[in-house]
C-alpha cells in the first residue's frame, strides 16, 4: 500500500514537471511556427514514435473499444495540442495558460457527477475548490485575464473541457486496458490526421528549406515525444492507480513548476505567490487524503 502511494506521487511530480515545462517549449516553437504547425508536429511526432509498438498492441484492445481509444486520443491529445498552441502563439502568456489549464479538475468533477453519474466524496470536492481558490488568487496576482486576450482564453478553456471529458472516458470506459498499450494505439491512430495538417501547413517544405525554423520544429517534436507520448502513458497509469480526479490534479502542480522556472530565470516571486502555492498544495493533499 505504501509503495503504491509512493508511485502515484512520483507519477504526479513527474507529470507536473513535464507539463509545466511544455508551455516553454510551445512558446519557443511559436517564434517560427504557427499554432496549427506546432500542434500537428507535436502529435505526429508522438504518434510516429509509438507507431511500431501500436502495430503489436492494437490486437490486445477489444474491437468495440477501439473507437473510444481513438476518441480518447482526440480529446486528450489532439484538440488540446492545437488549442493551446494557437492560444500561446497569438496572445496568452505561458504562466496564464498554465493557470487556466488548472480548471481541469473542476470540469472532471462536474462531468463525473452530471454526465457519468459517478459519486464524488465531499472532501475531494473541497480539496479541488481549495486548490482552485489558490489558483484564482495566483491568477489575479499576475494581472488576471484582460479583455485583450479574452478570445484566446476561450481556446484554453475549451481544451480543459476536452481534458475533463477524456479523464472520465478513461476512468469509466477504458479502465480495463493496459495504459501503455492504450497510449501507443490512441496516439498512433492520430498520425494520418496530423500528417494531413502538416501537408496543408507546408511543414514538410519548411523542414526542408527553412533552416531558421528547424530549431522550432525540434522543440515541437520534443514537445510531442515527451509532453504527449511519454506523459500520456504516465497519465493513463496514474488514472488507473489513483483515479481520474487525483490524476487531473496534476494541473494544479503545473503553475508550481511554472513559478519554479520563473525563479530559475531570475523573476521575482513574492509572498502572495508563495502563499498561493501553499493553498494549492493543501487542496491537492485534502483531495487525496484518506
Amino acid at each position: 500500500m505504501a509503495g503504491d502511494k509512493r508511485i502515484k506521487w512520483i507519477l504526479f511530480l513527474v507529470l507536473s514537471v513535464i507539463w509545466g515545462s511544455s508551455f516553454i517549449l510551445m512558446k519557443e516553437s511559436s517564434q517560427d511556427l504557427n499554432g496549427w504547425q506546432i500542434g500537428a508536429i507535436r502529435i505526429f511526432s508522438a504518434g510516429l514514435v509509438f507507431l511500431p509498438l501500436a502495430v503489436f498492441h492494437i490486437k490486445d484492445i477489444p474491437l468495440r473499444q477501439l473507437p473510444l481509444v481513438f476518441f480518447s486520443g482526440v480529446c486528450g491529445n489532439l484538440m488540446p495540442a492545437f488549442l493551446f498552441a494557437i492560444a500561446i502563439e497569438k496572445d496568452i502568456n505561458t504562466s496564464m495558460a498554465a493557470i487556466l489549464n488548472s480548471l481541469t479538475p473542476l470540469l472532471v468533477i462536474v462531468m463525473s457527477v452530471l454526465v457519468f453519474k459517478a459519486p464524488v466524496q465531499s472532501k475531494k470536492i473541497m480539496g479541488v475548490l481549495l486548490g482552485f481558490a489558490g489558483l484564482v488568487i495566483l491568477s489575479l496576482s499576475k494581472g488576471g485575464v484582460t479583455g485583450d486576450n479574452y478570445g484566446y482564453t476561450m481556446l484554453i478553456l475549451l481544451a480543459t473541457f476536452f481534458y475533463g471529458l477524456n479523464v472520465n472516458i478513461v476512468s469509466v470506459y477504458l479502465k480495463n486496458l493496459h495504459p501503455f498499450k492504450m497510449a501507443t494505439v490512441s496516439l498512433a491512430m492520430l498520425c494520418p490526421l496530423t500528417a494531413m495538417v502538416l501537408w496543408q501547413q507546408n511543414v514538410w517544405y519548411i523542414a526542408r528549406y527553412d533552416t531558421g525554423a528547424l530549431k522550432a520544429i525540434v522543440y515541437a517534436a520534443l514537445l510531442g515525444i515527451v509532453g504527449s507520448a511519454i506523459s500520456t502513458v504516465l497519465f493513463y497509469t496514474l488514472i488507473q492507480r489513483a483515479g481520474g480526479l487525483f490524476a487531473s490534479l496534476v494541473t494544479y502542480g503545473i503553475p508550481v513548476v511554472g513559478i519554479g522556472w520563473g525563479l530559475a530565470a531570475g523573476e521575482h516571486v513574492g509572498a502572495v505567490q508563495i502563499g498561493c502555492l501553499a493553498i494549492i498544495l493543501s487542496g491537492v493533499y485534502l483531495a487525496n487524503r484518506n
